[in-house]
C-alpha cells in the first residue's frame, strides 16, 4: 500500500505540472515568458476602423500626424496599417526623404496595401508581415510609430511593446489612437493603456480626449534600459 501511495503522489504531481505548462498552451512559445494580458481582444472584424471618406470629412490624419510633430524627412512605421488609410498619408507628409514602413499581421490586407503602393507609386513605402507578439521592426529606425484604433487588438500587450522599444531611435515615440471603451468592444480604458506600457519601460508624454477623431491621442516615449522580462509585472485591468 505504501508503494501504491507514492505512485498516486507522484501521477497527482506529474498532472498538476502538465496542468500549469497548458496555462499557455494557447499563447505563442516566444510570448510565454510575458505577464498574459488580463483583457479580453475583440475579433478582428476589418482591417479598416471607418471609411477613408469619412475619415477625410473630420481630417483625421491631418490632426494626427500634426499632434505626433510629424515633418518631412522623418521615418515612420504604421503598424496594423490594414488597407493603408495612414500608409499613404504619413508618405505623402514626410516626402521623398521620409521613409514609411507598413506593417500588419493580416497577408492579404498587405497584398492590398502592395497593390495601392504600386498604383500611387508610394516610392517611400515598405511593406512588412509583423507577428502577434512582435512587430518585426528594425532597430534603432524610427522617429514615430503609428498604432492607430488597433492595440486593443494585440494579444500579447508586453511581448509586443517589448520588442518594439528597440525601432525607437533617441527621442522616437510610439503614437496610439483608440477609444474610452472595454477591450472587447473595440477599445481600451486609457489607465490600462498607460500601465501596460508603463509596465515594460515607457512614458507617458501626452495624452488629449480628441472627440472630433473619433477617440483619444496618446504618445509614449521608451525610458532607461529595456526590463528583464522577469521584472515586467501585468497590469489588472479592475
Amino acid at each position: 500500500m505504501a508503494g501504491f501511495g507514492l505512485t498516486a503522489a507522484a501521477l497527482a504531481l506529474l498532472g498538476a505540472c502538465q496542468l500549469g505548462a497548458d496555462d499557455d498552451a494557447d499563447r505563442p512559445e516566444t510570448a510565454r515568458g510575458f505577464p498574459r494580458a488580463d483583457r479580453p481582444v475583440a475579433g478582428v472584424v476589418s482591417n479598416e476602423f471607418s471609411n477613408e471618406e469619412a475619415r477625410d470629412d473630420r481630417n483625421e490624419a491631418t490632426k494626427v500626424m500634426d499632434l505626433a510633430g510629424i515633418t518631412p524627412g522623418m521615418t515612420v512605421a504604421d503598424i496594423g496599417a490594414g488597407n493603408g488609410y495612414y500608409t499613404v498619408r504619413l508618405a505623402e507628409r514626410v516626402g521623398a526623404g521620409g521613409r514609411v514602413l507598413a506593417q500588419d499581421i493580416d497577408d492579404a490586407a498587405l497584398k492590398r496595401l502592395g497593390t495601392r503602393v504600386e498604383r500611387e507609386r508610394l516610392d517611400n513605402v515598405s511593406i512588412k508581415p509583423g507577428d502577434i507578439d512582435d512587430p518585426r521592426l528594425p532597430e534603432n529606425s524610427f522617429d514615430r510609430v503609428f498604432m492607430v484604433h488597433m492595440y486593443h487588438e494585440v494579444t500579447e500587450p508586453y511581448a509586443f511593446i517589448s520588442r518594439l522599444r528597440p525601432a525607437l531611435k533617441p527621442g522616437g515615440q510610439v503614437i496610439v489612437v483608440d477609444v474610452d471603451r472595454p477591450t472587447n468592444r473595440h477599445g481600451i480604458p486609457p489607465k490600462l493603456l498607460f500601465c501596460e506600457f508603463e509596465a515594460v519601460g515607457y512614458k507617458l508624454v501626452e495624452f488629449i480626449e480628441k472627440p472630433d477623431i473619433a477617440g483619444y491621442f496618446a504618445r509614449f516615449e521608451a525610458v532607461g534600459p529595456a526590463l528583464d522580462v522577469s521584472k515586467i509585472k501585468g497590469c489588472d485591468q479592475a
